[in-house]
Formats: structure tokens, C-alpha cells, sequence
């Protein structure tokens, strides 16, 4: 979902010019386009209006809305509990006509601060309200970040390993899906017998449709030993033999694991696994955003975690980056804030920008900074949009 996030405001003071040189090099409109989303169908000042029967007709959408100004610029401060407090009492329960707007920076907010009881109580009346798929859950919470960024635990295997070891495996397995992956180190493994490996085997299939993420290290010198108890043409130990074609392909050795299939394929007269290189995978509980920021696209440029100050390094790059480039996309998927001083540094460099007759385009924006960069009109000079 990317949702064009702003209604119409009044721009700040640019070239007047940019706009219409777009326009007459068949650009179509500037980036600024608007469309129907909003915040402030009913917010508490018009409540209070009607209550004292001062009954004036406003342009829906042409502004933010006092009390999500305020949120937006405590949330870009760091006060979240103060924002939440703010946002939930504007936001009214059991109908209502707060724009979507509004309760958008609602539920992200909830995503925002790791609040899932909060978001899954709130969020059906949203669909129910706007009649469109809400949000999903998505932990965004600082904590969440660190726990994916941070390495699986780790096992470690030694001595002769039987039937008897279930015990131990289903510990194995405790800890993998508590930490939605493990690593298990299998190099002080002296020997597996075939009721062992059944045991193991069983183990690993279950976890992997969990999707629970499993990587097997120092696989090499088992490999070796298994293999030493194997001998082609005799249909015994049929499990050893599949947990060495498993160890194989941890290993990353599709040449042995090729000869040995074929050998088991004569041996019990059946088609063996099929190679699936695992070695160098991330586990499934690693989530890929461990991994630096890169953009999709030659164009592109990337805005993550907390951006504070007037003289923030990301944004200096930024203005160097767009120095040869006509149009640029930067991608605020892993954007959490940005500073109420920053955002102002942010609009600067892209009215400078805008008057080089350059588009830019932000997206995946969460909806509390898109607050803020409504109130400090930075969409008046870039196109906004949601993360999903």
C-alpha cells in the first residue's frame, strides 16, 4: 500500500518558477499532488465549535489538525508516550469522524512503540470505518530491531549422539523456536548412530515447517565419520545416510553430495533429496534489515533509523547524491523519527532542489514522520507516501 498521505495546504515560499517548467517539459504535475486523505473531519477544536454553535465551513483536509501537529512534533522530539497518550485521546472509539489520516499515525504509532494489544484492539474498527484493509502488524519497536540485527543462539554438540538424545534435541528445539532460529556446532561430534539421526532428521523437518531458521557449523569432519559407516549397494542405516546428504548441503558440497545421491538412489532404489545449497543463509529468525541499506535503484537513496540535528551527515550525503540527478527516490522503510530541527534542514535542501527542477519522491514514510513533515510542508517540495 502507498498511499499518497497528505491533504491540501497552502506551499511555502519557493521559486515560482519549478513548477511551471515541469509543467511545460510535459513532466505532468509536481509533486505535490493531493489527494483526499485526511486528519481533521472532526478533530476537538471543531468539536468545541459546535458546541458553542459557532458553525463555520472549512476546506476538509487543509491542515494537519492542532492536536496531531502537537503529536507529530513530541513524537520527532521523543516524547512517544506523551504523542500515544495524545493520539488516543483524539482518536475516538466506537465511530467518529477523525480522518484516516489521524488514524493512521494511531496504529503506527502502536507499530512504532511495539504496542500490539493496543494496534489489534483498534485496528478492525479502522477497516470496519474506512473500508479497506488496515496496517498489518509489524513489531517496529527499537527492541524488535535489536532482537532481529542479533545473532541466534548457539549450541554446541559433542560426543556420541543416539536415541538417547532426544531429550537434548528437544531442548535444541525449545530454544530455536523461542528465538525463532539456532545455531547448532556439530564439530566435537564424534558419532551418530541411525537412530540418532532419525531423532536429528525429524528434528530439523519439524523446525523447518516452522520456518524456525537452523544453521549447522563445523558440519565437515561428521560428514567424514558418517560417511565411514556407509557402504553402496547395502540398504541399512537408511537415516544416516539422509542426514549426510543434509550435513552436505550445510556444508556447501554439492560435488560429494551428487555422488552420494546417486549411490543412494542404487543402494534403496529411490530418488534421493535434491541439493539445496545452506551454508552462508541467514536463519529465518535474522531478519535481512541486519544487513546495510542498499537502494533498488541507481536513484535511489536511503533514510534509516533516527535523524536528529541541522547538521545531520545523512543528509549532506543527500544533497551530494542529488547533485547529477534529475529525479531521486529515497526510501524511508527503516525511517523510525526524524528531529522537528532536521526535518527543517531536510525542507531546505529539497526547496533548493524543487527550484533545480528535480523531483524527488519519499516513500515508504511511517505515518508519524509523515505527520511531521506535513507540518513543516516538506510535502509541499516532495511526493510523500506511506509504508504499508
Amino acid at each position: 500500500m502507498a498511499l499518497p498521505f497528505f491533504g491540501r495546504k497552502s506551499a511555502p515560499p519557493r521559486p515560482a518558477t519549478a513548477p511551471e517548467e515541469r509543467a511545460a517539459a510535459g513532466e505532468g504535475p509536481p509533486p505535490t499532488e493531493l489527494s483526499g486523505l485526511d486528519f481533521t473531519a472532526s478533530d476537538h477544536g471543531r468539536g468545541l465549535a459546535h458546541e458553542a454553535g459557532q458553525v463555520e465551513v472549512q476546506e476538509c483536509g487543509a491542515g494537519i489538525g492542532a492536536a496531531f501537529e502537537e503529536a507529530a512534533v513530541l513524537y520527532a522530539n521523543g516524547n512517544d508516550a506523551e504523542a500515544l497518550a495524545l493520539l488516543e485521546a483524539a482518536v475516538p472509539t466506537e465511530g467518529g469522524t477523525v480522518g484516516e489520516g489521524a488514524w493512521l499515525m494511531l496504529l503506527d504509532l502502536y507499530r512504532l512503540g511495539g504496542h500490539r494489544q493496543r494496534f489489534e484492539a483498534r485496528v478492525l474498527e479502522y477497516a470496519t470505518r474506512f473500508e479497506r484493509s488496515p496496517p498489518p502488524w509489524e513489531d517496529l519497536s527499537p527492541e524488535a530491531g535489536r532482537s532481529k540485527s542479533a545473532l541466534p543462539p548457539l549450541v554446541n554438540l559433542n560426543g556420541q549422539l543416539s536415541a538417547a538424545a532426544a531429550k537434548q534435541f528437544e531442548q535444541i528445539a525449545a530454544i530455536a523456536r523461542r528465538s525463532g532460529a539456532v545455531r547448532i556446532d556439530v564439530g566435537k561430534v564424534r558419532g551418530v548412530d541411525d537412530a540418532g539421526c532419525g531423532v536429528w532428521r525429524r528434528l530439523l523437518a519439524e523446525l523447518a515447517a516452522e520456518r524456525v531458521g537452523v544453521t549447522l557449523l563445523n558440519v565437515q569432519a561428521l560428514a567424514d565419520v558418517l560417511a565411514g559407516r556407509l557402504a553402496p549397494g547395502r540398504a541399512e542405516e537408511r537415516d544416516t545416510w539422509l542426514m549426510l546428504l543434509e550435513l552436505l548441503q550445510y556444508a556447501g558440497d554439492q560435488a560429494r553430495f551428487e555422488d552420494l545421491a546417486v549411490d543412494y538412489a542404487v543402494t534403496f532404489e529411490e530418488s534421493p533429496p535434491s541439493w539445496e545449497c545452506r551454508v552462508g543463509l541467514p536463519p529465518a529468525g535474522v531478519a535481512a534489515s541486519a544487513a546495510p541499506a542498499a537502494p533498488a535503484d541507481a536513484d535511489g537513496f536511503v533514510f534509516e533509523g533516527e535523524l536528529s540535528g541541522a547538521a545531520n551527515d545523512t543528509l549532506k550525503r543527500l544533497a551530494a547524491f542529488a547533485a547529477d540527478r534529475r529525479e531521486l527516490r529515497i526510501d524511508c522503510a527503516r525511517l523510525r523519527r526524524i528531529d522537528f530541527v532536521c526535518a527543517g534542514t531536510l525542507f531546505n535542501i529539497l526547496v533548493t532542489l524543487q527550484a533545480q527542477g528535480k523531483l524527488v519522491s519519499l516513500v515508504n514514510v511511517n505515518a508519524m514522520v509523515a505527520g511531521l513533515l506535513r507540518v513543516m510542508s516538506v510535502d509541499q517540495v516532495a511526493h510523500v507516501t506511506l509504508r504499508p
